[in-house]
C-alpha cells in the first residue's frame, strides 16, 4: 500500500517539476498540495531512481529533475 503511494507521489512531484528549472521543497509542496511526510516519500523515491537531484541552496532544499 505504502509503495503505491510513494509512486502515485513521486508522479505528482514529476508533474510539478516538469517544465521549470527546479522549485523549492516548500513551492513543491504548494504546487502539489502534499503534506511533508508524503512530498518526502515521493521524492525518495525519484532520488532513488535517479530521476531528480536535490542540493541545499541558501538554506532550502532545491529539487530538479534531471
Amino acid at each position: 500500500m505504502l509503495k503505491e503511494k510513494a509512486g502515485e507521489t513521486a508522479g505528482r512531484i514529476w508533474n510539478a517539476l516538469e517544465g521549470t528549472e527546479g522549485l523549492t521543497a516548500k513551492q513543491l509542496k504548494k504546487a502539489t498540495k502534499l503534506v511533508d511526510k508524503d512530498l518526502f516519500l515521493g521524492l525518495g523515491w525519484l532520488l532513488r531512481e535517479d530521476k531528480v537531484s536535490a542540493e541545499e541552496v541558501e538554506g532550502e532544499l532545491f529539487i530538479k529533475l534531471i
